[in-house]
């Protein structure tokens, strides 16, 4: 659906039933915080969009959102979140970065997106009763970096050494680790761990990545990869190392491939989920959503750049060929 159309479906939708008589309130308020800037946030609040249309909320016709937006500076969430909770808003959507929402309050229903496993970040005890004021989203899948090497040697099979570009500061860093190692274990290839969590650190990884002969790199799951897109892909292809990446979008800034679950529809769900809270279910009794399908990209016109040829079993099964 382009952009007009899905505008113009939006204005359709309905509007929840009033009590006949009943003067109209003040209308429901979401919060919606973000690591990203809002250019960037842009699509996924389409989505958050279409995911409360389903259950019959529309945003100015009777539902409100308040934007927070940290720009790329993690430091501001937890001031950011502690505004969306001094403002009472019936409900918090966090996008990519949930820490600091839950930290902030223990009442306000929160509905969070993550790339990572919500049980082992320590955002709820349990994926099917997550109990207390939190649910969520998890576009996370524990076999992701192990599908993703393959993926990418099938690509570039003259691949010597894999390197993990992985943000050492993240709760999900370790666990990605071990997954990336037991995955090139078993491809008997070499595993090189690139920390970077600043981007002159991220400049530094690939000029460390470059030394290696016929490197390939993976590119781990975490917040502030999401939002720097355009200097992975860049710099990949300035090193001219094949690299793949957990979400399309990557591969549509330019990146060799991709695999992982759909991120709009992540976001989606989570507005679905701020949706029925509002119409009074419990966060706490609201199961984690996890991913029901993964989404191979392929950037064709890349892998001609660097000398590749994609076999064409990948390029029938991708979901999306960027020639």
């Amino acid at each position: 659906m382009n952009r007009r159309a899905f505008i113009a479906a939006l204005g359709g939708a309905g509007a929840l039933p009033m009590v006949a008589g009943a003067q109209p309130g003040p209308l429901p308020t979401i919060g919606f915080l973000s690591s990203r800037t809002p250019k960037q946030a842009e699509y996924l609040v389409a989505a958050i969009r279409e995911g409360l249309k389903e259950v019959g909320y529309r945003e100015g016709g009777n539902v409100a959102i308040e934007y927070r937006y940290a720009e790329g500076r993690y430091d501001r969430l937890p001031a950011l979140a502690s505004d969306l909770v001094r403002n009472q808003v019936a409900v918090i959507i966090a996008g990519g970065t949930p820490a600091p929402a839950i930290a902030a309050t223990k009442t306000l229903p929160i509905v969070f997106t993550t790339g990572l496993d919500p049980v082992l970040y320590g955002l709820v005890s349990s994926l099917n009763h997550p109990g207390g004021n939190a649910t969520g989203v998890t576009f996370y899948s524990g076999a992701l970096g192990a599908k993703q090497m393959e993926l990418l040697s099938e690509i570039s099979p003259n691949t010597g050494a894999f390197g993990l570009l992985i943000n050492p500061r993240s709760a999900g860093a370790e666990t990605q680790i071990r997954e990336a190692q037991s995955a090139a274990r078993i491809m008997r290839r070499h595993l090189h761990v690139l920390d970077a969590a600043t981007e002159p650190e991220i400049d530094k990884a690939f000029e460390a990545l470059a030394k290696l002969t016929n490197p390939a790199l993976i590119i781990s799951v975490d917040p502030f990869f999401d939002s720097r897109p355009d200097q992975l892909v860049q710099l990949a292809a300035r090193h001219a190392v094949p690299s793949a990446y957990y979400l399309r979008e990557f591969v549509q800034a330019g990146g060799l491939m991709s695999y992982g679950a759909s991120i709009t529809d992540t976001y989606r769900q989570a507005g679905n989920y701020a949706g029925r809270i509002l119409r009074g279910e419990r966060p706490g009794e609201l199961p984690i959503m996890l991913p029901t399908k993964f989404e191979l990209a392929i950037n064709v016109k890349t892998a001609k750049t660097l000398g590749l040829t994609v076999p064409s079993t990948l390029l029938y099964t991708a979901d999306e060929v960027i020639e």
